[in-house]
C-alpha cells in the first residue's frame, strides 16, 4: 500500500463479493478464473495470549529450503528469502523497490466478534493458507464447530491456481480432498468438471486460540502436524 493504490474500499465492499460470486457456476469447475482488482495478482504458526488478554498470531516462514542460508550470530535461527517472490517487471505491482516487501502467503488470522478480540489461528502451508482459512472461519461461523473440531474437520485444496509469481491456470487445476467427504460429494465434483488428484501434504496445519465468552481461554492443535496446546 506504501507503493500502489490499492482500492481497499472497493475489495471490502458487498458489491464487489457479490460481482465475484457472479464468476462462479454452482454446477460446473471453472478452467481459467480471472483476477479481481488489482488485475495482478517450510512455515510454522504459534499463537499466544496472556491474563491481560493481548493475542499474538504469527506465521515464521524461511520460505525456500533454508531460505536465504544466513544465521544471524548466537540467535540460532536462518533469515528468510521471502525476496525471491519479488518481479523484475517494471509494470508489475510486486516490482523490487526498495523499502518494500515482496507479496506473498503469510497470512497469520485474527478473528474479532462484536467488536472485540475472539479468536487468533492460523493454518501454515503456503497457498492452502487463504483455502484453509476461509474453511477455518465456515466451520467456526457457519457450522457453529468448537476450536478443536473446526481444525480437525476434512478439508479440501485446490492447487494448480494462478499464483503472484506469475503462473497462470489455464486447465482448471487440480482439486485434493481429504478422506471423510462422502463419496458422493466426490463424485458430484468429478460431474462438474473438478480434476479430483490425491496430494497428502497439501493441507496445512493448523493453531488456534479462543476467548470464550465467559473469558476462558481455549487452545487447538491438529494432529496433521508437529505442535501442541499448552497453559501456563
Amino acid at each position: 500500500p506504501a507503493f500502489n493504490e490499492i482500492p481497499v474500499a472497493t475489495l471490502i465492499s458487498k458489491a464487489y463479493g457479490e460481482q465475484l460470486r457472479g464468476r462462479i457456476d454452482p454446477e460446473r469447475a471453472a478452467m481459467v478464473v480471472p483476477s479481481g482488482l488489482p488485475d495482478h495478482g517450510d512455515t510454522i504458526y504459534l499463537t499466544t495470549t496472556d491474563e491481560a488478554g493481548n493475542m499474538v498470531s504469527l506465521i515464521q516462514s524461511n520460505y525456500r529450503g533454508h531460505g536465504s542460508g544466513v544465521t544471524p550470530p548466537a540467535l540460532g535461527f536462518c533469515l528468510q528469502n521471502r525476496g525471491e517472490s519479488f518481479s523484475l517487471d517494471p509494470t508489475h505491482y510486486n516490482v523490487y523497490a526498495p523499502g518494500k516487501r515482496p507479496f506473498h502467503t503469510i497470512i497469520p488470522a485474527f478473528i474479532t466478534r462484536d467488536g472485540q478480540p475472539w479468536v487468533s489461528f492460523g493454518v501454515m502451508g503456503g497457498s492452502t493458507q487463504p483455502q484453509a482459512h476461509v474453511q477455518i472461519v465456515m466451520n467456526l461461523v457457519d457450522f457453529g464447530m468448537h476450536l478443536q473440531e473446526a481444525g480437525d474437520a476434512p478439508r479440501m485444496v485446490h492447487t494448480g491456481s494462478t499464483q503472484p509469481t506469475g503462473e497462470r491456470m489455464e486447465d482448471g487445476g487440480q482439486l485434493h480432498l481429504e478422506s471423510g467427504f462422502p463419496d458422493a460429494t466426490l463424485e458430484r465434483l468429478r460431474e462438474m468438471g473438478h480434476r479430483i488428484e490425491p496430494n497428502p501434504g497439501v493441507f496445512g496445519g493448523y493453531q488456534a486460540i479462543m476467548r470464550a465468552d465467559n473469558g476462558i481461554w481455549i487452545a487447538a492443535s491438529e494432529s496433521r502436524k508437529d505442535g501442541h496446546a499448552a497453559g501456563y
